[in-house]
């Protein structure tokens, strides 16, 4: 046996980032003694490599499983994502519902006193909290998996190198994800910068905050970071925020944006940054004009690269490129016996999108060799959320992709502000918008716009999944009032659409006849 490779750190070394440390790279573990053969091992345990890993070797049927991870299992979900982000958005929403509190009749304090380090520490213990899920000691007790913790490389078709161990497969998966990227402006290594990956390791809450990117990742830890007490100033080089979503969907974001104090830099293109005693100087254009700003921390929300490099992917015929592995409709890359999964070599990047790849690999690399048949990345449905307040959330088609495909499409759009719920709650700005096939109750995508739009979309996804139309979805019965009426009533305007002239007519001829 050998022991893992070199100690990990994740600042600050608190008690809690200690503890999550023990579970996702536990300083004294040992990597086993390899199997003669494994049935499958995979390569890195992010969500795609752990949910592969623990499907195939919990069926219980005997399965050998390897699972190598050479930074920290939970990946970036766990350590960078989905897990200590939404925990900081979740304290930033509560100083926003107390800036708001004498809307409702409550007279909120004069000062409101945001504690940043406690804000970050409460990350920190609850992302500790949550880690044991992904610790290498309960995938091995609870999984019966063998888990190496280092580099794996492939050395053949049919092996894979971690440290001075062998690893024998007959099936591989590749899990190893994606980073955050240096952008491509002068002098910013120099000046020094952040990106999820090392922006949650602050304690001290930076003044002045540039971010760069307004994409979600970007505009999700630019609202927050302006909400716990920081001066935001948020650079996009598209006219506005959020230009992959729905433009309707995009305008209200931006507005609350405008209306919290986060400045906004649209249609601009960053040149240099420069460090000096006062700060970060960031030179930049906009409407053709040479601009600067000073600030303290920049923020990095834009560009991701594959994890290929030291894999050894020639070495066993993998292609792959700028933007990942190639693989099939069936997560199979060129090497038959390798599939692949996750942000590796997807277009979503979601940590779902990841859960729902590795059952279909888990399903392509063991079954189907038996005629049991094989899943396709391309059935998924996938919907996903910007976890911005107003939260977007989408699933499906937008309108210009069904009309590209050539499907004729009636759009549905039914304000927060004729939902009583909403009306109550005080959140009327949003919507639900529902796209369905002309002359047919067929849901083709759908937005919502709400602060819990991620709540509400798996209704609209599991019709779509069902192949439940708009008609059926109408006879629902909703509970009043909540604010997933408002997905009823898009529903009920689609069913009063088929009241034809004719039949408005024989309806009132009856009504008088009775």
């Amino acid at each position: 046996m050998t022991s893992a490779s070199e100690r990990v750190i994740v600042p600050p070394m608190d008690e809690y980032n200690q503890q999550l440390v023990s579970h996702v790279h536990p300083p004294d573990w040992v990597n086993p003694k390899p199997a003669e053969r494994y049935d499958l091992v995979v390569i890195g345990a992010g969500t795609a490599g752990l949910v592969t890993a623990a499907g195939a070797a919990g069926m219980d049927i005997g399965l050998k499983v390897a699972l190598i991870e050479r930074h920290l299992m939970g990946g970036d979900c766990l350590n960078v994502g989905c897990v200590p982000s939404k925990c900081l958005i979740r304290s930033s929403r509560v100083v926003a519902q107390m800036r708001q509190a004498e809307e409702f009749g409550i007279r909120p304090p004069e000062h409101i006193d945001i504690d940043f380090p406690a804000v970050m520490a409460r990350m920190r213990k609850l992302r500790a909290r949550i880690s044991h899920h992904d610790s290498a000691k309960r995938f091995k007790q609870t999984y019966n998996i063998d888990v190496f913790l280092g580099e794996g490389s492939f050395q053949s078709s049919n092996t894979i190198a971690v440290g001075d161990k062998i690893l024998r497969f007959k099936k591989a998966v590749i899990t190893t994800g994606a980073r955050a990227v240096r952008p491509p402006i002068e002098g910013i290594e120099e000046a020094g910068f952040l990106t999820n990956e090392t922006v949650f390791s602050l304690t001290e809450r930076p003044k002045r905050l540039a971010v760069i990117g307004g994409g979600p990742i970007g505009c999700e830890l630019a609202q927050a970071f302006r909400r716990l007490g920081c001066e935001v100033i948020l650079f996009h080089r598209h006219s506005h925020i959020l230009n992959k979503e729905d433009t309707d969907a995009a305008e209200i974001v931006q507005h609350k944006f405008e209306k919290e104090g986060i400045r906004l830099v649209l249609d601009c293109q960053m040149k240099r940054a420069v460090k000096m005693d006062e700060g970060k100087l960031l030179h930049y254009t906009c409407n053709g004009q040479d601009e600067s700003t000073i600030v303290d921390e920049i923020l990095v929300g834009a560009g991701r690269a594959p994890n290929v490099e030291g894999l050894n992917l020639d070495a066993v015929g993998v292609d792959y490129h700028s933007k990942g592995i190639k693989v099939n409709d069936y997560l199979q890359t060129t090497n038959r016996n390798i599939y692949a999964a996750g942000d590796i070599c997807m277009k979503w990047k979601f940590t779902h999108a990841a859960d729902a790849a590795a059952r279909i690999v888990i399903k392509n690399t063991l079954f189907s060799p038996f005629g049991l048949g094989r899943s396709k990345l391309s059935d998924l449905v996938m919907p996903w959320v910007t976890y911005t307040d107003p939260e977007i959330a989408h699933v499906g088609m937008y309108e210009h992709e069904a009309q590209a495909k050539g499907i004729n499409v009636n759009t549905i759009k039914i304000p927060f502000n004729t939902v009583d719920r909403a009306i109550a709650d005080g959140e009327e700005d949003g919507f639900v918008k529902i796209h369905h096939q002309k002359g047919s109750d067929k849901i083709l995508g759908a937005t919502i716009v709400a602060p819990h739009a991620g709540e509400m979309i798996s209704e609209v996804t599991t019709a779509i999944v069902g192949n439940v139309g708009l008609s059926k979805l109408s006879g629902a019965i909703h509970p009043y009032p909540t604010q997933a009426e408002g997905i009823k009533k898009a529903a009920d305007a689609y069913r009063r659409t088929l009241l034809t002239p004719n039949t408005k007519r024989f309806l009132g001829l009856l009504t008088k006849l009775s």
